[in-house]
């Protein structure tokens, strides 16, 4: 697992409070001011926990003082009814930071969880599974940190950090040769990888010399004709497979020997890890 963080939890966790809390939270006003506790999450499925650093974050932008005990490290298999952490401190910060701290601990669990289950579908054909860029708007990082989190790799973070040419792109430059031209002029030393919609457009992008090739909703026998041919170079493109590619079909694509399988579905069909926390009252 890649734990590097991501560099904008604070932002994050401060846009997070802020849409949530705004003015102040009326109802812990309802809580003694004085009142302490302690709270403890559950989880009701079982999962791949992640985003323990953002619910940290969460607790110590609302108090300093609240301490965070964890039960399960970054990164684990959780089980139903697994506590995963409790949380001890001034009782209206602990209600305030609930939903913050569970919203965003259950969907970047559910993004890890989705990740290793396509991890483990292709678990010793050799082949990585990228994330995308069809990530819930601003937790970008934090959901590419989830993919990592369950095993997948990282496709490029963004528009900026890599080249993708795509049908659109190809069709305004001209041709696959002079957009991978074009591409190289532009900004050397990136990586240029293709999207190809047959296998003419593949030898295209051979021809042009990119780096990568997307191999777009291929036939399983044109992924195996692809990746024999790339096998017959000299330097072989990186090959990734995408489109339609779901849990009951990733390891025959796998199989046929591509390098890479993106799957948008990790970030963009995230179903929320069910969570639970039940708060106690501390006895002064």
């Amino acid at each position: 697992m890649d734990a590097t963080l991501p560099p904008d939890i604070d932002a994050v966790v401060a846009q997070t409070l802020a849409e949530d809390v705004g003015s102040g939270d009326l109802t812990a006003q309802l809580v003694p001011a004085l009142a302490r506790g302690i709270a403890r999450v559950i989880t009701r499925e079982p999962g791949v926990l992640c985003g323990r650093d953002y619910v940290d974050a969460i607790y110590r932008a609302l108090d300093p003082s609240i301490i965070v005990t964890w039960h399960a490290a970054e990164g684990d298999t959780i089980t139903a009814n697994q506590t995963l952490f409790e949380v001890e401190g001034p009782a209206r910060a602990l209600l305030t930071g609930e939903r913050s701290a569970l919203n965003l601990l259950q969907t970047l669990s559910a993004t890890a969880t989705a990740a290793r289950m396509y991890v483990e579908a292709v678990s010793g054909t050799g082949c990585r599974i990228l994330d995308t860029r069809k990530t819930i708007p601003g937790l970008r990082q934090a959901q590419k940190y989830a993919a990592r989190c369950g095993g997948g790799k990282n496709h490029r973070m963004g528009l900026y950090d890599g080249i993708l040419i795509k049908e659109n792109h190809i069709a305004a430059a001209g041709s696959i040769g002079a957009a991978v031209a074009a591409a190289r002029d532009l900004s050397p030393g990136i990586p240029v990888e293709v999207e190809v919609e047959n296998l003419d457009e593949l030898e295209a992008a051979f021809a042009a010399n990119a780096d990568m090739a997307l191999l777009d909703e291929f036939s399983l026998e044109d992924l195996r004709t692809a990746v024999s041919r790339n096998r017959l170079r000299a330097k072989p493109l990186g090959l990734e497979a995408s489109g339609g590619i779901d849990l009951t079909t990733i390891r025959s694509v796998a199989e046929t020997g591509v390098d890479f399988i993106s799957v948008g579905a990790i970030t963009k069909h995230v179903r929320a890890v069910d969570l639970s926390m039940r708060l106690s009252v501390l006895a002064e």
